[in-house]
């Protein structure tokens, strides 16, 4: 995938000049807690500048800073060389900085052309929204991202990865001179991330200036000109991409050297779990029913991780969704639960028959972000917990604290608001709150999607500790095919809704994994 891109930066050369932008000295508390501390931050024009750290790192307040979603700062930043503070986003924006946030900032009953252009409407004399003219933009907009959106769709309808692609054009529409993307592939299918690389290539090459905010290694080393690295909210290092390699980088960002996570090999898999037996699935579109699952059938055994591959949009999810009744549509197949035909038509039925789902979007999915770790460990337990029909707070308090314990979730209590946790301990509150149920069967679907390198390693070692030990049966769905290789023992590989392969791990290879996963007109492969 990055051969695409060349050997490393835009391929342009290393960008010339002197800064375009210069943040110095910059601290920010919220509270008594001190998020950024001194830090230094410069970008050039035509630069790919990545910026990198674990979660809460400070990266992302930063660029908020430089956006104009923060302006109760300590330090200066300065633009074409004179001293800027920006009230406000739109400050910001007329200054040519243009910010794609990690959370996604659309409206979802809107349009796709809507959300572009939201705030900037086409108008006629002036007055009238024109919004011909705004389909036509956002058409243009999207063939030169080189996706085929249709700019009438609602954007609550899209998929995550799709609506990510939908921000990027509004971001473009701006006519920006610097951009701040802060985890833009993070629910992008391989092709499509092929795709945004040659955009950001070629707008770096045209003279846009790129803050590249990423986890990925691997982009990174590819795309960036500079990388910085901040550490509990300092600067830590600023290098050009030629001085560096991963393991410095990793190091930098963690403050130690990182052992790569190692799957245990030659596991002996227990009794079968889960067995599914033509699963199929069909969604109401406006022209009618689309069937967007064929007939996928597999089994799954105790102390097992089954991966699910394939690229976005391929039916992988809409397995997950599926087995947990949580699917829009019609849902037909045989669900096997240790040797026993089940009917799951509701989450509810699934969690009673011990299945547990961590979705791939747990800000909106998976927590209640203003609620306590308790609260959202404890929700699907409150009645279980219950004392003659009254909340148990002393029960619930202490399954949240053995969640903690046992998941190593960084907090200040189990009272702390989940919403001001890093990505990574948002992600194990999740995981911790599903394991309280005590289940048979987990399913993840892109469990270390937005979350740093050392977050990564600790939830591939729970994944682990919970198959190897636990004998947990696992489903995981990822997009990133090395965490795929590294995590299951077998892969499931889906085409555009068909089942293409099941590929065992000693003979699953990226290259192998991509071959099934490419679009095809031919039948499924057993």
């Amino acid at each position: 995938m990055m051969d695409l891109i060349g050997a490393s930066g835009t391929g342009s050369g290393r960008p010339q000049g002197g800064p375009l932008l210069v943040a110095a000295g910059i601290s920010k508390h919220f509270g008594g807690i001190a998020a950024l501390t001194d830090v230094h931050f410069d970008l050039r024009p035509g630069e790919i500048h990545a910026l990198m750290g674990e979660n809460g790192a400070g990266k992302s307040t930063l660029m908020k800073i430089l956006s104009g979603v923060y302006s109760d700062y300590a330090g200066r930043v300065e633009l074409h060389g004179r001293t800027v503070e920006f009230a406000s986003v739109r400050q910001a924006e007329a200054e040519g900085i243009a910010i794609i946030h990690q959370e996604l900032n659309l409206v979802p009953e809107l349009t796709v052309s809507d959300n572009i252009f939201l705030g900037r409407e086409k108008r006629i004399a002036g007055l009238i929204v024109d919004r011909k003219a705004g389909r036509a933009a956002a058409r243009e907009l999207l063939k030169r991202l080189g996706i085929d959106l249709d700019p009438d769709a609602r954007v609550g309808r899209l998929r995550v990865g799709e609506q990510q692609l939908v921000e990027i054009a509004k971001a473009l529409s701006l006519s920006a001179r610097i951009l701040i993307m802060d985890e833009p592939t993070s629910a992008l299918s391989p092709a499509e991330c092929e795709r945004l690389f040659r955009i950001v290539g070629q707008l770096a090459r045209d003279g846009v200036a790129i803050v590249y905010i990423s986890h990925r290694l691997d982009e990174v080393m590819h795309l960036a000109d500079r990388v910085t690295v901040f550490r509990d909210g300092r600067h830590v290092l600023t290098k050009d991409i030629g001085e560096l390699d991963q393991d410095r980088i990793i190091s930098a960002m963690v403050g130690r050297a990182l052992l790569a996570a190692h799957h245990a090999e030659g596991g002996t898999r227990g009794e079968v779990v889960l067995s599914v037996r033509d699963l199929t699935l069909r969604k109401p579109y406006r022209s009618g029913w689309r069937q967007v699952l064929h007939p996928v059938s597999f089994d799954l055994h105790a102390g097992e991780v089954l991966g699910i591959g394939g690229l976005l949009g391929s039916g992988r999810t809409e397995i997950l969704e599926a087995l947990f009744g949580s699917s829009v549509g019609q849902a037909d197949g045989q669900i096997i639960l240790r040797g026993e035909a089940v009917s799951i038509r509701s989450p509810r039925d699934a969690r009673r028959l011990g299945l547990a789902l961590v979705t791939e979007d747990r800000k909106t999915q998976g927590l209640h972000l203003q609620a306590s770790i308790t609260d959202n460990v404890a929700l699907p337990l409150v009645g279980r917990l219950a004392r003659f029909g009254v909340r148990s707070f002393a029960r619930e308090t202490a399954l949240a604290r053995d969640a903690v314990k046992s998941l190593g979730i960084r907090c200040g209590s189990v009272e702390q608001a989940a919403g001001t946790l890093s990505g990574g301990n948002q992600q194990k509150v999740v995981i911790g709150k599903w394991l309280g149920t005590r289940p048979r069967v987990l399913l993840l679907d892109e469990p270390t999607r937005g979350i740093d390198v050392g977050a990564k390693r600790e939830i591939y070692d729970l994944i682990f500790r919970l198959a190897r030990d636990e004998g947990l049966a696992i489903i995981v769905v990822s997009s990133e095919l090395p965490e795929l290789l590294l995590l299951s023992d077998r892969i499931l590989v889906m085409s555009e809704g068909r089942q293409r392969g099941n590929v065992e791990r000693a003979d699953a290879t990226e290259e192998r994994i991509m071959q099934l996963a490419a679009p095809y007109g031919g039948k499924a492969a057993a």
